[in-house]
Protein backbone atom coordinates (compact mmCIF):
# COMPACT_ATOMS: atom_id res chain seq x y z
CA UNK A 1 0.00 0.00 0.00
CA UNK A 2 1.48 3.35 -0.94
CA UNK A 3 0.39 6.89 -0.27
CA UNK A 4 -1.06 8.63 -3.27
CA UNK A 5 0.70 11.89 -4.08
CA UNK A 6 -1.30 12.88 -7.12
CA UNK A 7 -4.31 15.11 -6.77
CA UNK A 8 -7.53 13.23 -6.20
CA UNK A 9 -10.57 13.71 -8.39
CA UNK A 10 -11.68 17.33 -8.03
CA UNK A 11 -15.31 16.47 -8.64
CA UNK A 12 -17.72 16.27 -5.70
CA UNK A 13 -18.18 18.69 -2.81
CA UNK A 14 -16.92 22.25 -3.26
CA UNK A 15 -13.87 23.33 -1.28
CA UNK A 16 -15.89 25.40 1.19
CA UNK A 17 -17.88 22.31 2.17
CA UNK A 18 -14.64 20.47 3.10
CA UNK A 19 -13.42 23.39 5.21
CA UNK A 20 -16.80 23.72 6.92
CA UNK A 21 -17.22 19.96 7.36
CA UNK A 22 -13.84 19.41 9.05
CA UNK A 23 -14.67 21.19 12.35
CA UNK A 24 -18.16 19.67 12.31
CA UNK A 25 -16.66 16.19 11.96
CA UNK A 26 -14.12 16.93 14.72
CA UNK A 27 -16.92 18.05 17.05
CA UNK A 28 -18.98 14.95 16.25
CA UNK A 29 -15.94 12.76 16.96
CA UNK A 30 -15.34 14.47 20.31
CA UNK A 31 -18.98 14.18 21.36
CA UNK A 32 -19.14 10.50 20.36
CA UNK A 33 -15.90 9.69 22.20
CA UNK A 34 -17.19 11.39 25.35
CA UNK A 35 -20.37 9.27 25.39
CA UNK A 36 -18.74 5.85 25.12
CA UNK A 37 -19.15 4.89 28.80
CA UNK A 38 -22.88 5.74 29.10
CA UNK A 39 -23.48 4.16 25.69
CA UNK A 40 -21.87 0.86 26.73
CA UNK A 41 -23.76 0.81 30.03
CA UNK A 42 -27.04 1.53 28.21
CA UNK A 43 -26.49 -1.27 25.70
CA UNK A 44 -25.67 -3.83 28.40
CA UNK A 45 -28.72 -2.73 30.41
CA UNK A 46 -30.91 -3.74 27.47
CA UNK A 47 -29.54 -7.29 27.50
CA UNK A 48 -30.81 -10.11 29.74
CA UNK A 49 -27.55 -10.38 31.69
CA UNK A 50 -26.36 -9.29 35.12
CA UNK A 51 -24.08 -6.30 34.62
CA UNK A 52 -21.66 -7.56 37.29
CA UNK A 53 -21.49 -11.14 36.01
CA UNK A 54 -18.64 -12.47 33.88
CA UNK A 55 -20.82 -12.13 30.77
CA UNK A 56 -21.89 -8.61 31.73
CA UNK A 57 -18.29 -7.51 32.27
CA UNK A 58 -17.22 -9.02 28.94
CA UNK A 59 -20.09 -7.40 27.02
CA UNK A 60 -19.51 -4.00 28.62
CA UNK A 61 -15.81 -4.20 27.72
CA UNK A 62 -16.65 -5.17 24.13
CA UNK A 63 -19.36 -2.53 23.56
CA UNK A 64 -17.15 0.18 25.03
CA UNK A 65 -13.87 -0.72 23.32
CA UNK A 66 -15.08 -1.43 19.77
CA UNK A 67 -16.28 2.13 19.06
CA UNK A 68 -13.46 3.57 21.18
CA UNK A 69 -10.70 1.88 19.20
CA UNK A 70 -12.41 2.52 15.86
CA UNK A 71 -12.82 6.21 16.69
CA UNK A 72 -9.16 6.49 17.70
CA UNK A 73 -8.11 4.52 14.64
CA UNK A 74 -10.14 6.72 12.29
CA UNK A 75 -8.71 9.92 13.75
CA UNK A 76 -5.11 8.71 13.72
CA UNK A 77 -5.31 7.27 10.19
CA UNK A 78 -6.91 10.45 8.85
CA UNK A 79 -4.24 12.69 10.37
CA UNK A 80 -1.36 10.47 9.25
CA UNK A 81 -2.97 10.13 5.82
CA UNK A 82 -2.95 13.91 5.41
CA UNK A 83 0.67 14.04 6.60
CA UNK A 84 1.64 11.31 4.15
CA UNK A 85 0.56 13.52 1.27
CA UNK A 86 3.75 15.45 2.03
CA UNK A 87 5.82 12.41 3.04
CA UNK A 88 5.52 9.57 0.55
CA UNK A 89 7.35 6.20 0.45
CA UNK A 90 9.36 7.54 -2.50
CA UNK A 91 10.61 10.42 -0.37
CA UNK A 92 11.53 7.93 2.34
CA UNK A 93 13.69 6.10 -0.21
CA UNK A 94 15.25 9.37 -1.34
CA UNK A 95 16.13 10.40 2.21
CA UNK A 96 17.63 7.03 3.13
CA UNK A 97 19.54 6.41 -0.13
CA UNK A 98 23.27 6.54 0.53
CA UNK A 99 22.95 7.01 4.28
CA UNK A 100 25.75 4.64 5.30
CA UNK A 101 26.90 6.48 8.41
CA UNK A 102 26.05 5.22 11.88
CA UNK A 103 23.25 7.77 12.22
CA UNK A 104 21.46 6.10 9.31
CA UNK A 105 20.02 3.52 11.74
CA UNK A 106 18.23 5.95 14.08
CA UNK A 107 17.18 7.98 11.03
CA UNK A 108 15.63 4.88 9.47
CA UNK A 109 13.93 3.98 12.77
CA UNK A 110 12.57 7.54 13.03
CA UNK A 111 11.14 7.33 9.53
CA UNK A 112 9.60 3.98 10.44
CA UNK A 113 7.90 5.55 13.46
CA UNK A 114 6.59 8.43 11.36
CA UNK A 115 5.30 6.49 8.36
CA UNK A 116 2.54 3.94 9.04
CA UNK A 117 3.26 1.41 6.28
CA UNK A 118 1.21 -1.76 6.59
CA UNK A 119 2.64 -5.27 6.31
CA UNK A 120 1.36 -5.71 2.76
CA UNK A 121 3.79 -3.02 1.61
CA UNK A 122 6.88 -4.50 3.30
CA UNK A 123 8.01 -6.49 0.26
CA UNK A 124 7.87 -3.68 -2.36
CA UNK A 125 9.40 -1.25 0.14
CA UNK A 126 12.20 -3.70 0.90
CA UNK A 127 12.91 -4.18 -2.82
CA UNK A 128 12.84 -0.43 -3.35
CA UNK A 129 15.27 0.15 -0.50
CA UNK A 130 17.68 -2.52 -1.72
CA UNK A 131 17.54 -1.26 -5.32
CA UNK A 132 18.29 2.26 -4.07
CA UNK A 133 21.52 1.03 -2.49
CA UNK A 134 20.34 1.43 1.11
CA UNK A 135 22.35 -0.78 3.51
CA UNK A 136 20.49 -3.89 4.62
CA UNK A 137 20.83 -3.10 8.32
CA UNK A 138 19.37 0.38 7.83
CA UNK A 139 16.47 -1.16 5.94
CA UNK A 140 15.83 -3.57 8.82
CA UNK A 141 15.74 -0.65 11.27
CA UNK A 142 12.96 0.86 9.20
CA UNK A 143 11.06 -2.42 8.82
CA UNK A 144 11.24 -3.13 12.56
CA UNK A 145 10.20 0.35 13.68
CA UNK A 146 7.34 0.66 11.17
CA UNK A 147 5.02 -2.04 12.51
CA UNK A 148 6.36 -2.05 16.09
CA UNK A 149 6.20 1.67 16.87
CA UNK A 150 4.06 3.08 14.05
CA UNK A 151 1.84 6.10 14.74
CA UNK A 152 -1.39 4.08 14.67
CA UNK A 153 -0.35 1.61 17.37
CA UNK A 154 1.46 4.26 19.40
CA UNK A 155 -1.51 6.62 19.25
CA UNK A 156 -3.87 3.88 20.36
CA UNK A 157 -1.49 2.94 23.19
CA UNK A 158 -1.44 6.55 24.37
CA UNK A 159 -5.24 6.64 24.34
CA UNK A 160 -5.79 3.30 26.08
CA UNK A 161 -3.05 2.77 28.67
CA UNK A 162 -1.65 6.25 29.30
CA UNK A 163 1.25 8.39 28.18
CA UNK A 164 3.80 6.94 30.62
CA UNK A 165 3.57 3.39 29.26
CA UNK A 166 3.29 4.62 25.68
CA UNK A 167 6.39 6.80 26.02
CA UNK A 168 8.42 3.95 27.51
CA UNK A 169 7.19 1.68 24.73
CA UNK A 170 8.24 4.26 22.14
CA UNK A 171 11.72 4.58 23.64
CA UNK A 172 12.34 0.86 23.90
CA UNK A 173 10.74 0.04 20.52
CA UNK A 174 12.85 2.72 18.85
CA UNK A 175 15.96 1.42 20.61
CA UNK A 176 15.27 -2.16 19.52
CA UNK A 177 14.80 -1.05 15.90
CA UNK A 178 18.00 1.00 15.92
CA UNK A 179 20.22 -1.53 17.71
CA UNK A 180 18.82 -4.56 15.87
CA UNK A 181 19.37 -2.83 12.53
CA UNK A 182 22.95 -1.98 13.51
CA UNK A 183 23.66 -5.56 14.63
CA UNK A 184 22.17 -7.00 11.44
CA UNK A 185 24.15 -4.50 9.39
CA UNK A 186 27.41 -5.50 11.07
CA UNK A 187 26.72 -9.15 10.23
CA UNK A 188 27.01 -8.50 6.45
CA UNK A 189 23.93 -10.53 5.56
CA UNK A 190 23.41 -9.34 2.00
CA UNK A 191 24.50 -12.76 0.72
CA UNK A 192 21.39 -14.27 2.32
CA UNK A 193 18.97 -12.25 0.22
CA UNK A 194 17.04 -14.14 -2.41
CA UNK A 195 19.14 -14.44 -5.59
CA UNK A 196 16.86 -12.28 -7.72
CA UNK A 197 16.99 -9.49 -5.13
CA UNK A 198 20.80 -9.53 -5.00
CA UNK A 199 20.88 -9.23 -8.78
CA UNK A 200 18.96 -5.98 -8.74
CA UNK A 201 20.95 -3.05 -10.03
CA UNK A 202 21.08 -0.13 -7.63
CA UNK A 203 19.06 2.62 -9.23
CA UNK A 204 19.93 6.26 -8.49
CA UNK A 205 17.39 8.15 -6.48
CA UNK A 206 17.03 11.76 -7.54
CA UNK A 207 14.95 14.61 -6.29
CA UNK A 208 11.24 14.00 -6.51
CA UNK A 209 8.90 16.53 -8.10
CA UNK A 210 7.09 18.72 -5.62
CA UNK A 211 3.48 17.73 -5.12
CA UNK A 212 1.08 20.46 -6.16
CA UNK A 213 -1.80 19.62 -3.90
CA UNK A 214 -4.21 21.95 -2.19
CA UNK A 215 -5.36 21.43 1.36
CA UNK A 216 -8.67 19.98 0.17
CA UNK A 217 -6.77 17.44 -1.93
CA UNK A 218 -4.80 16.42 1.17
CA UNK A 219 -8.00 16.08 3.19
CA UNK A 220 -9.37 13.82 0.46
CA UNK A 221 -6.21 11.72 0.64
CA UNK A 222 -6.68 11.42 4.41
CA UNK A 223 -10.28 10.29 3.89
CA UNK A 224 -9.18 7.78 1.26
CA UNK A 225 -6.65 6.40 3.74
CA UNK A 226 -9.41 5.99 6.34
CA UNK A 227 -11.53 4.05 3.83
CA UNK A 228 -8.60 1.83 2.83
CA UNK A 229 -6.86 1.18 6.16
CA UNK A 230 -9.87 1.07 8.47
CA UNK A 231 -11.66 -1.02 5.85
CA UNK A 232 -8.79 -3.52 5.98
CA UNK A 233 -8.23 -3.74 9.73
CA UNK A 234 -11.64 -3.25 11.34
CA UNK A 235 -12.23 -6.99 11.49
CA UNK A 236 -8.96 -7.45 13.39
CA UNK A 237 -10.04 -4.71 15.77
CA UNK A 238 -13.22 -6.64 16.50
CA UNK A 239 -11.29 -9.91 16.85
CA UNK A 240 -8.74 -8.35 19.17
CA UNK A 241 -11.39 -6.70 21.33
CA UNK A 242 -13.34 -9.96 21.47
CA UNK A 243 -10.26 -11.71 22.86
CA UNK A 244 -9.72 -8.84 25.27
CA UNK A 245 -13.37 -9.00 26.37
CA UNK A 246 -13.10 -12.72 27.07
CA UNK A 247 -9.94 -12.16 29.09
CA UNK A 248 -11.53 -9.25 30.92
CA UNK A 249 -14.74 -11.07 31.72
CA UNK A 250 -13.83 -14.73 32.13
CA UNK A 251 -10.14 -15.33 32.73
CA UNK A 252 -9.43 -15.43 36.47
CA UNK A 253 -6.84 -12.96 37.67
CA UNK A 254 -4.83 -15.77 39.28
CA UNK A 255 -4.44 -17.52 35.91
CA UNK A 256 -3.19 -14.39 34.18
CA UNK A 257 -0.77 -13.65 37.00
CA UNK A 258 0.56 -17.20 36.81
CA UNK A 259 1.10 -17.02 33.03
CA UNK A 260 2.30 -13.41 32.72
CA UNK A 261 3.33 -12.57 36.25
CA UNK A 262 6.67 -10.94 36.97
CA UNK A 263 7.91 -13.61 39.35
CA UNK A 264 8.31 -16.47 36.88
CA UNK A 265 11.46 -16.09 34.79
CA UNK A 266 9.84 -17.95 31.90
CA UNK A 267 6.84 -15.60 31.61
CA UNK A 268 8.56 -13.19 29.19
CA UNK A 269 9.83 -15.82 26.71
CA UNK A 270 6.48 -17.62 27.02
CA UNK A 271 4.68 -14.40 26.08
CA UNK A 272 6.93 -14.00 23.01
CA UNK A 273 6.34 -17.61 21.93
CA UNK A 274 2.59 -17.18 22.31
CA UNK A 275 2.59 -13.84 20.49
CA UNK A 276 4.44 -14.83 17.31
CA UNK A 277 1.76 -17.17 15.84
CA UNK A 278 -1.01 -14.64 16.47
CA UNK A 279 -2.07 -12.51 13.52
CA UNK A 280 -3.32 -9.07 14.34
CA UNK A 281 -2.04 -5.54 14.00
CA UNK A 282 -1.47 -2.69 16.43
CA UNK A 283 -5.16 -1.77 16.45
CA UNK A 284 -6.14 -5.34 17.23
CA UNK A 285 -3.57 -6.13 19.90
CA UNK A 286 -3.97 -2.98 21.99
CA UNK A 287 -7.30 -4.11 23.54
CA UNK A 288 -5.71 -7.44 24.49
CA UNK A 289 -2.86 -5.52 26.14
CA UNK A 290 -5.38 -3.36 28.00
CA UNK A 291 -7.25 -6.41 29.28
CA UNK A 292 -4.06 -8.20 30.38
CA UNK A 293 -2.83 -5.16 32.28
CA UNK A 294 -6.27 -4.82 33.87
CA UNK A 295 -5.91 -8.38 35.15
CA UNK A 296 -2.64 -7.52 36.85
CA UNK A 297 -0.23 -9.04 34.33
CA UNK A 298 3.36 -7.79 34.55
CA UNK A 299 3.97 -4.77 32.31
CA UNK A 300 7.21 -6.07 30.80
CA UNK A 301 5.65 -9.42 29.94
CA UNK A 302 2.64 -7.77 28.32
CA UNK A 303 4.82 -5.39 26.29
CA UNK A 304 6.98 -8.32 25.15
CA UNK A 305 3.79 -10.07 24.04
CA UNK A 306 2.65 -6.96 22.17
CA UNK A 307 6.00 -6.46 20.46
CA UNK A 308 6.18 -10.08 19.33
CA UNK A 309 2.64 -9.99 17.92
CA UNK A 310 3.30 -6.81 15.93
CA UNK A 311 6.96 -7.16 14.90
CA UNK A 312 7.35 -10.94 14.50
CA UNK A 313 3.98 -12.15 13.27
CA UNK A 314 3.92 -15.26 11.12
CA UNK A 315 2.15 -13.55 8.18
CA UNK A 316 4.84 -10.85 8.15
CA UNK A 317 7.52 -13.55 7.90
CA UNK A 318 5.61 -15.23 5.08
CA UNK A 319 5.60 -11.95 3.15
CA UNK A 320 9.30 -11.32 3.78
CA UNK A 321 10.11 -14.84 2.55
CA UNK A 322 9.56 -13.43 -0.94
CA UNK A 323 12.84 -11.49 -0.64
CA UNK A 324 14.72 -13.08 2.27
CA UNK A 325 16.10 -16.60 2.60
CA UNK A 326 14.98 -18.70 5.55
CA UNK A 327 18.41 -18.29 7.12
CA UNK A 328 18.15 -14.49 7.01
CA UNK A 329 14.60 -14.60 8.38
CA UNK A 330 15.82 -16.79 11.25
CA UNK A 331 18.65 -14.37 12.05
CA UNK A 332 16.24 -11.41 11.86
CA UNK A 333 13.77 -13.13 14.24
CA UNK A 334 16.56 -14.08 16.65
CA UNK A 335 18.01 -10.56 16.89
CA UNK A 336 14.61 -8.88 17.31
CA UNK A 337 13.52 -11.52 19.83
CA UNK A 338 16.59 -10.82 21.98
CA UNK A 339 15.69 -7.13 22.00
CA UNK A 340 12.08 -7.90 22.94
CA UNK A 341 13.16 -10.28 25.71
CA UNK A 342 15.56 -7.67 27.10
CA UNK A 343 12.76 -5.08 27.11
CA UNK A 344 10.37 -7.46 28.89
CA UNK A 345 12.86 -8.44 31.58
CA UNK A 346 13.93 -4.83 32.12
CA UNK A 347 10.37 -3.51 32.47
CA UNK A 348 9.52 -6.29 34.93
CA UNK A 349 12.60 -5.40 36.96
CA UNK A 350 12.02 -1.63 37.16
CA UNK A 351 8.20 -1.34 37.23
Amino acid sequence: MSAETQAPDRRGLPDWAWYAGLPVAALAWWLAYGQLVPFSEWVVSLLPVDRHSHTGEALAFFVYDVPKVLLLLTLIVFVTGVLRSWFSPEKTRAILAGRRQIWGYPLAATLGVMTPFCSCSSVPLFIGFVSAGIPLGVTFSFLIAGPMVGPVGLGLLYGLVGWQVATLYLVFGFTIATVAGWVLGRMRLERFLQDWVRELTAAPVGDLPQERLGMVDRLKIGLDQVREIVGRVWIWVVVGISIGALIHGYVPEAVMLRIMGGEAWWSVPAAVVVGVPMYTNAAGVIPIVEALLGKGAALGTVLAFMMSVIALSLPEMIILKQVLTLRLIAIFVAVVSLGILATGFLFNAIV
